[in-house]
């Protein structure tokens, strides 16, 4: 089949009803429902932009075995020219959304190329089980399908592992000559009831109790049995206005509890079972967060060129940019851009090999980027907040401007600097709390925090998994300079001498 085209993405999910639930109702068509209509038609844009003349070849290349294209996350790269060539495919969707889409499909188009360069790994549980992680690499690849998945087990007993909670947490129930049962919830699917299938791998530090739990496997999210229970939308579409609601109203990832109602799954489907060791070493051993902390990062470099954008012309709106506290603050904010433009840049620099004759970024520059980010913008936001202050109290909605016998006030009380008009600085105002005061920006900043797990966790590996032999080579050069220790010696007399 190749790339599809918006409607051909749009024309797959009605095809395929699936179990949504929202605002305590069953969605009978996620593309014309208001809470996911918006977001359907933003994906359906990065999908057209495939088949665009004058985008198909940034966003797609030509896969050798079978002529037809595909979207550019599933290149495998041999030389750090590829590397470049997938970023800018990925900067290219990001910029299409302001990297405010974190569940976009390249992400796990590209984890999926990670599994897939890495089929050895899978082959230790057997090679039926590498066979069908290469084969469904390849049917993704050539259907040009959106994944979502859903990693962690919910939130009920942190005290207690997840086979002291069997009635909840995902886990096999059964298993035939055909396949395995699944049953239980996991959290949290962005972007789930819009998507075309569910990847279901687990995260590492599985205790050898949880075997039943320790699986990877593939379902579509309209096969029977999957269900999912949607947090309540920031906005619907229809409800505000779009001067008032800009991103909120076009950008809504919805996130939802994934269910799993004894649903079947068949062999060819699984790529892990019941391997507490295999599960652990996932994630380090397949490379996984090289491939997709590429895609991360560069999606994050879109969003704070934006929020920094934001930053400076709500500053420049109200003349605030000439004062030395917020270009001090601004500063911060642009050192920060260019952390990420050099991370990534090294990443490809510095590839690796994979065995496979293909290479993939270097991880290390790019964990850094991915421990930086959760301080890096919350601290963009608050320098947002703390620029526009009281502005973004004061601004009316954009049907304040509209009313003829108000137009004298408007239109004198909310101008900006320079000459800025009144709608201008409302629309721009409106735009910056959307981004960092609303519902919808609060879950962005939440997200930015932890979508790479933990940042605690995270930031911590950086010293459990550092390769410290040049760091240790210096210090020992260094305390080869003290010699051993020798008697006192007296300065007056060695002066006298």
């Amino acid at each position: 089949m190749g790339v599809r085209s918006g409607q051909q993405f749009i024309d797959g999910l009605k095809a395929n009803p699936r179990a949504v639930w929202i605002n305590g109702e069953k969605v009978e068509d996620v593309t014309t429902h208001p809470a996911f209509s918006r977001i359907v038609r933003q994906l359906a844009r990065l999908y057209e932009a495939q088949v665009d003349p004058a985008t198909r070849d940034t966003l797609t290349y030509e896969v050798p075995e079978t002529g037809q294209r595909a979207g550019m996350a599933f290149m495998p790269a041999k030389t750090s020219e590829d590397l470049r060539r997938r970023r800018d495919a990925y900067y290219l969707w990001a910029s299409m959304n302001f990297g405010l889409m974190g569940r976009s499909p390249d992400f796990l188009n590209a984890s999926l190329l990670a599994f897939a360069e890495a089929r050895e790994v899978f082959a230790r549980g057997g090679d039926r089980f590498a066979d069908n992680i290469v084969n469904y690499y390849k049917y993704i690849r050539d259907n040009d399908l959106f994944l979502s998945h859903a990693l962690i087990s919910p939130q009920n007993d942190r005290t207690k592992s997840s086979s002291e909670q069997k009635n909840l947490h995902m886990r096999v129930v059964k298993e035939t000559d055909e396949g395995i049962y699944v049953q239980g919830a996991r959290m949290v699917a962005t972007l789930g009831a819009v998507a075309d299938e569910m990847l279901m791998y687990c995260l590492p530090g599985i205790p050898e109790s949880d075997a039943d739990h320790a699986l990877s496997f593939a379902v579509k999210v309209s096969d029977p049995g999957v269900k999912q229970i949607c947090r309540e939308p920031y906005t619907v579409d229809g409800q505000r206005s779009d001067f008032d609601h800009p991103l909120s109203n076009n950008f809504e990832e919805n996130d939802s509890l994934l269910i799993f109602d004894n649903v079947f799954v068949p062999w060819e489907r699984v790529f892990m079972y019941r391997d507490v060791a295999l599960n652990n070493a996932l994630y380090t051993e397949t490379a996984l967060r090289n491939y997709t902390a590429h895609q991360t990062n560069t999606r994050a470099l879109v969003k704070l060129q934006f929020g920094v954008g934001v930053a400076m012309a709500v500053a420049r709106s109200i003349g605030a940019d000439q004062f030395l506290h917020v270009q001090r603050m601004l500063g911060e904010a642009l050192n920060g851009i260019e952390f990420l433009k050099s991370g990534l840049v090294r990443s490809e620099v510095e590839c690796e090999q994979t065995g496979h004759d293909t290479v993939r970024p270097a991880l290390a520059p790019l964990q850094a980027l991915r421990t930086f980010l959760p301080t890096a913008y919350p601290k963009l936001v608050e320098t947002i907040q703390t620029i526009a202050a009281g502005g973004f109290m004061m601004m009316p909605s954009g049907a304040e401007f509209t009313v003829p016998e108000l137009s004298e006030d408007t239109d004198l009380y909310y101008q900006g600097a320079g000459g800025m008009s009144s709608v201008d600085r409302a629309r721009l105002f409106k735009l910056a709390w959307d981004l960092s005061g609303e519902a919808f920006g609060s879950r962005l900043l939440q997200y930015e925090r932890y979508y790479a797990g933990d940042p605690i966790r995270t930031t911590a590996s950086n010293y459990l998994q550092v390769q410290d032999e040049e760091m240790m080579r210096l210090v020992n050069d260094a305390l080869a300079l003290a010699g051993d220790p020798e008697p006192a010696r007296s300065l007056q007399r060695d002066a006298a001498e």
